[in-house]
């Protein structure tokens, strides 16, 4: 069966999606992270097959790993979501017009959402569980890299569809090759959404090639700033922690922005980062202040391409400022609209800050490597919005959901 038979197939099992009951939905997700459990063995083993065919030294090989400790948590994610009230059906608005007709606005599926990402297989359970959970058929494209962990948990969930006789092809997974790409930009009249979750070159050809609407997930270019009235206790943890915690993840920091006054404290606030050889780009008064400081051969002179950059690696920039206005003009220049931090004990420079930073997710005193849709208390996020329309930050159950009006009357007519 080629991809256009399978996106055909798709579009007809999602209109089967408006008669499935909560609790049977419900049900499906629950024996979807059972079975995953049960038979991680068999996801364990396919992963690997996936690993070995790349180079450990790949930034995208940590996103491609799967782990016992892993596997739990898409579970426990998948569970989370089947707790969640459903979003189909919500009255968002009444309005009863003079001649007695009411006008319902109630939120309905897309119907068929088009996922394309490349090594991250936990998206394939979490894109499941959120199309699923908010009455939307899925069709994944998953890159070759992830290929044999991808059809693993496919195969699980389609046993689980199965189980409670709902069509398996309202989860349908397309070959990796690049023809299932073009097919499902260009599936007009079948795929009524295509979400994009990878690089900002794939971000930037679903744009470029779609004819179908697309949702971008952005480039994670995130910075944080070390206020003149930052805690440097804070600041020593906050950095750490969105650096390292998992460096090839969109939230991961890329460029730390320091006051000048607070330079002295800059070998204290980065001195764990060595431990996880992380190689810093200095700008020059942040070179002179590491220098001696921080293990010479993870320490160079930043260049023009250091800023700007989405790592996704032990790497990371220093920006030197000498005021907030000077850090909020970087940010605006290089940030990717991701997630942004500051640092500070000062109310006053704090809300400055939020309310000059033009970016999805914005923190005060906080890690970036929260703007994660289970992190918010949404189960789970189908990517991270940077653009303005529809969707912003963590997309999770609502943002799958649009609208329809329903008009009730008795008998009017129009003059």
């Amino acid at each position: 069966m080629n991809s256009k038979e399978q996106i055909k197939l798709a579009a007809e099992a999602s209109a089967d999606l408006t008669e499935c009951s909560d609790a049977q939905i419900n049900g499906v997700l629950n024996d979807a992270a059972d079975i995953l459990l049960v038979r991680q063995a068999e996801v364990l083993n396919a992963n690997r097959q996936d690993l070995a065919r790349m180079n450990r030294d790949d930034p995208k090989y940590d996103r491609l790993k799967l782990t016992a400790e892993r596997i739990e948590g898409m579970a426990d994610d998948m569970k989370q979501v089947s707790l969640l009230a459903s979003p189909r059906g919500k009255i968002l608005s009444e309005n009863r017009r003079p001649n007695g007709m009411l006008i319902k606005k109630i939120t309905v599926p897309f119907g068929v959402i088009g996922i394309i990402y490349e090594a991250r297989p936990n998206v394939t359970f979490d894109v499941f569980s959120l199309c699923f959970k908010s009455g939307n058929a899925c069709i994944l494209k998953g890159g070759s890299d992830a290929d044999c962990s991808n059809r693993a948990l496919v195969g699980l969930i389609h046993e689980a569809l199965k189980k409670h006789d709902v069509n398996p092809q309202v989860c349908t997974l397309l070959p990796p090759e690049r023809e299932a790409t073009a097919a499902l930009l260009h599936a007009v009249g079948s795929v009524d959404l295509v979400i994009p979750r990878g690089s900002s070159a794939l971000i930037q050809y679903v744009r470029e090639h779609a004819l179908v609407p697309v949702i971008e997930t952005g480039a994670g270019i995130c910075h944080t700033y070390f206020d003149k009235d930052g805690d440097r206790e804070k600041g020593r943890a906050i950095v750490h922690n969105a650096k390292t915690r998992r460096v090839s993840v969109c939230n991961a920091l890329d460029c730390l922005i320091i006051h000048c006054e607070r330079l002295g404290d800059l070998p204290y606030i980065c001195s764990p980062l060595a431990d996880r050889r992380v190689v810093i780009y200095a700008d020059e008064p942040a070179l002179a202040a590491l220098s001696g400081q921080y293990p010479a051969a993870l320490l160079q002179p930043a260049m023009p391409e250091s800023y700007g950059t989405e790592f996704l690696d032990c790497k990371m920039s220093i920006r030197t400022v000498s005021s907030t206005e000077k850090a909020l003009a970087h940010i605006a220049l290089y940030s990717s609209k991701h997630s942004e931090s500051i640092i500070s004990e000062s109310p006053e420079t704090l809300r400055l800050f939020e309310r000059k930073v033009d970016a999805a997710c914005v923190y005060a005193n906080v890690s970036t490597a929260f703007t994660d849709g289970a992190q918010f208390g949404f189960g789970a996020e189908i990517g991270i919005s940077t653009q303005k329309l529809h969707a912003r930050g963590p997309m999770a159950l609502p943002e799958l959901t649009t609208y329809k009006y329903v008009i009730e009357g008795n008998g009017q007519i129009r003059n």
